[in-house]
């Protein structure tokens, strides 16, 4: 239909008022960057019906540069969004349902791929677009579907969650219907694909779980499998287990006979969409764990008595896959009667999970609790469609769905279950079958969701009192308030683990030895309010006293955390510079522990003479300029720890350790250095300065055939980079260099087979708030909030990002309208 050019006044946007004052035009926005498909776009066929639509909305849009209005179904009063000049949208309505309906609008006008693709993975609906190809990876992802009572699962998330997920996804679907009448505005990834995107119900919102972090299922299988090839002992290799632990392999478990590709079904559900030469691809088995594994945050609180402007101070940054285009989080400012909560969100949910209301503000760290296990199951010889469960066979529970097909007739898909979850292998030669327990399948389980329950908290207590309901992710959550109290409460759903050595570090038998019995209160875990330190750091590290459930073994080192707390200890008058300098801090606690065995060592080899003279000094910050970091990361990384492995261990089980092990353990490491001789034997020592030297002149050579000779022009950034790559190809944006490592603040995990120094985890989201002083807090989200490649805010944050630096989180009206960009108004 024809575009109606009505002017857009700035009194439109402000409550009860007439139009008067003309608005200044917004920027304009650039044109469509590239039009190319990586591979062969001709072979993805098929189209998405368009279905019967809802009644079309009446829409009114203008020239860009003269503003944007929208007549949106269901919105019962007009909602005003600026979209500020960082591209932040800041909404306002006047009633809760119109804001998480706007808020839904909002998201799929500019994440609209990214969100459709998520949805289309986690339901199991590719095959519905791109064919035949992908029935499997639908056939999976439906595996993991929570299929429980909805009742229950709308209850856990507090009481306006069910209208909130309904109105967000009437916002999408309004945004939808919209496209429908200007096809031309369809995002690019749609056009090259041949297909539109799909309208959503409120229920697509909670019944997705496989964007949840996990903690264990991997590391159960890696465990399990280098116990197999190496003994017991072998699992002493792997991870410091904390409190100290003694792993007990269950009884009637066969570490043998785990397979090496047990856990391929399960990747392929939990796995982001990625495509490559044209067709959708699956990520490998290392990443896979990597993203399991080395996922973490830092997050921490000072004290009004510790910071230069007596108001507290939060700051958080979560670190995760940072390589996709757009990514993971979006910034938005949601403001109704009754709530104001700015921060950042998943696009494809409503509400915001990290940010502050005006009342208390609140980041998070993943807390590893272990909430999965993996079931072995003996299988009836004469029918595998049963297993033994006690003294009998108990026969699997088969459901039958069809998955239609892009060009195609429907697919038929069996999924089986067992007692405890979803069957991801069948082993018929030995008779076995291996099915996952997860807490996925508990009402409130959607990732992050839990955020509705406290949203309009009016100070900590009320904070703390809704963080009992809190279950997925496993999260510290670490908070601050405008009375000046500051703290920790970790939230979790952790299961109660009933059998003999169940400690959830390796697979068990699923014959009924081996249960969950119920799930630990929120309330029997620790806290911390107002500690005497003046400040609260959470870094993913071992934060449980002794007395409180266990929540897992496996937490990551206390690098960052002991890093962060060195810091902040002698500082008096914390201010917003010192939390932003410390969140982009370099030192790393790993080159500190081992660089001193170097002080001593001398060589006659003139390449590992070099390398002793470059390391001598090295100061253990891993910045980007530095010659000794690309050395020392190159060192550790590619060559010591490796060689240490094959010291210590048979060569199969070496092999197999380094092969799991992508953001492995280094205390393990630096123990065995410690204390040479029980480590290394007779002689220790010298068996570690051997394996040292022997380590240095390679990592040398390979700095060299990379940099150059010359020590002085090599640059640790040189060879550490990051690319934000776009699933299609293309526009990425980067490549930048990067400082950083694993154990630095500022944090980088960069080592992966496929790709050796480009950082693939950590922060693209980043915030330092000044608690009661809200204009003041700072923020960063890379590589930009838009995911339309037309619009300028796809990457305009890149080079800040990249540089440390940070932008205002606006929260006044009178702040926000100074820094508008573009302005638009939601009608009924």
């Amino acid at each position: 239909m024809p575009l109606r050019v009505t002017p857009l006044r700035v009194t439109d946007l402000l409550p009860n008022s007439s139009p008067r004052n003309a608005m200044p035009p917004p920027p304009s926005r650039r044109a469509l960057l590239g039009t190319g498909l990586v591979g062969a776009a001709a072979a993805l066929t098929g189209t998405l019906p368009t279905g019967t639509a809802v009644a079309q909305p009446s829409v009114t849009r203008w020239k860009e540069d003269e503003g944007q209005r929208y007549s949106v179904p269901g919105l019962k009063r007009p909602v005003r969004v600026t979209v500020d000049v960082w591209g932040v949208p800041h909404l306002f309505a006047e009633n809760a349902g119109d804001l998480f309906q706007a808020q839904g609008f909002n998201v799929a006008r500019e994440r609209l791929f990214q969100i459709d693709t998520w949805r289309r993975r986690g339901l199991g609906r590719i095959s519905e677009v791109l064919g035949a190809s992908y029935v499997e990876q639908d056939r999976v992802a439906r595996l993991f579907l929570y299929r429980g009572d909805m009742a229950s699962e709308w209850a856990s998330y507090g009481p306006e969650a069910r209208e909130a997920a309904t109105r967000f996804a009437a916002g999408i679907n309004a945004y939808l219907d919209w496209l429908d009448g200007h096809p031309d505005a369809l995002p690019a990834e749609f056009q090259k694909l041949g297909y539109r995107p799909a309208r959503w119900n409120p229920e697509d919102v909670v019944r997705i779980r496989t964007h949840g972090i996990g903690n264990s299922l991997n590391s159960q299988v890696a465990r399990a499998r280098l116990m197999s090839i190496g003994g017991n002992h072998a699992s002493r290799y792997y991870r410091k287990l904390e409190p100290d632990h003694a792993v007990q392999v269950p009884e009637g478990l066969d570490l043998s006979l785990i397979p090496a590709d047990v856990l391929a079904v399960y990747g392929l559900a939990t796995s982001p969409m990625v495509f490559a030469d044209g067709t959708l691809r699956r990520m490998s088995d290392g990443l896979n764990a990597l993203r399991e594994t080395a996922t973490g945050s830092n997050a921490w609180a000072v004290a009004p008595t510790r910071t230069a402007t007596g108001r507290p101070i939060l700051a958080g940054d979560p670190h995760r896959e940072n390589y996709t285009l757009p990514a993971n989080r979006y910034i938005a400012h949601l403001s109704t009667p009754g709530l104001n909560i700015i921060g950042a969100g998943e696009p494809w949910s409503p509400g915001i999970t990290m940010g502050h209301n005006g009342n208390v503000a609140f980041g998070l760290t993943n807390l590893p609790a272990d909430q999965a296990d993996l079931y072995v199951y003996e299988l009836d010889p004469n029918d595998h469609g049963k297993y033994r469960y006690r003294d009998r066979w108990e026969k699997m529970t088969t459901v039958r769905e069809e998955i239609p097909v892009a060009g195609g007739e429907p697919r038929q898909a069996q999924l089986s279950f067992t007692r405890h979850g979803p069957v991801i292998k069948t082993d018929e030669k030995h008779h076995r079958a291996y099915a996952v327990r997860t807490v996925w399948t508990e009402p409130g389980t959607s990732p992050y969701l839990g955020s509705l329950n406290f949203q309009r908290a009016k100070d900590s207590n009320e904070f703390i009192e809704a963080i009992s309901t809190w279950k997925l992710p496993g999260s510290n959550l670490v908070y601050a308030d405008t009375k000046g109290d500051i703290g920790w409460v970790p939230g979790a759903i952790i299961p109660k683990r009933r059998g003999r050595g169940y400690d959830g570090l390796l697979p068990v038998p699923g014959d009924g030895r081996f249960e969950w019995d119920g799930f630990y209160d929120n309330a029997q875990l620790p806290a911390v309010r107002n500690p005497r330190a003046g400040f609260f750091v959470s870094a993913n590290e071992y934060n449980f006293p002794a007395g409180y459930p266990t929540p897992t073994y496996d937490w990551q080192p206390a690098y960052r955390k002991d890093r962060i707390h060195e810091v902040l200890s002698p500082q008096r008058r914390t201010s917003l510079a010192d939390t932003l300098a410390l969140q982009n801090d370099e030192k790393s606690g790993v080159a500190r522990q081992f660089l001193p065995y170097l002080k001593k060592l001398r060589s006659t080899d003139p390449t590992t003479a070099k390398a002793l003279r470059l390391l001598s000094s090295y100061d253990g910050v891993a910045d980007k300029d530095s010659a000794a970091a690309a050395l020392f990361e190159t060192w550790m990384m590619r060559y010591l720890y490796p060689a240490w492995t094959q010291l210590l261990l048979p060569k199969p089980a070496a092999d197999q350790l380094v092969g799991i092990s992508i953001d492995f353990d280094v205390r393990i490491m630096n123990d065995s250095f410690a204390r040479p001789d029980d480590w290394f034997g007779a002689n220790g020592a010298q068996k570690r300065d051997t394996l040292l030297l022997s380590t240095l002149p390679k990592a040398h050579a390979e700095v060299a055939s990379r940099l150059g000779a010359d020590e002085s022009a090599w640059r640790w950034g040189a060879m550490h980079i990051h690319l934000f790559m776009h699933p299609l190809g293309g526009p990425n944006v980067g490549p930048v260099e990067r400082g950083g490592s694993f154990a630095t603040v500022s944090c980088s995990y960069f080592y992966h087979p496929e790709y050796p120094y480009t950082e693939v985890i950590g922060p693209t989201f980043k915030m330092a708030l000044d608690v009661g002083g809200w204009d003041n807090s700072r923020v960063i989200n890379a590589p930009g909030q838009s995911g339309d490649q037309r619009s300028k805010h796809y990457s305009d944050l890149h080079d800040k990002w990249s540089a440390g630096e940070y932008f205002p989180l606006l929260y006044s009206e009178q702040a926000i309208e100074r820094n508008g960009g573009t302005r638009i108004l939601l009608e009924p």
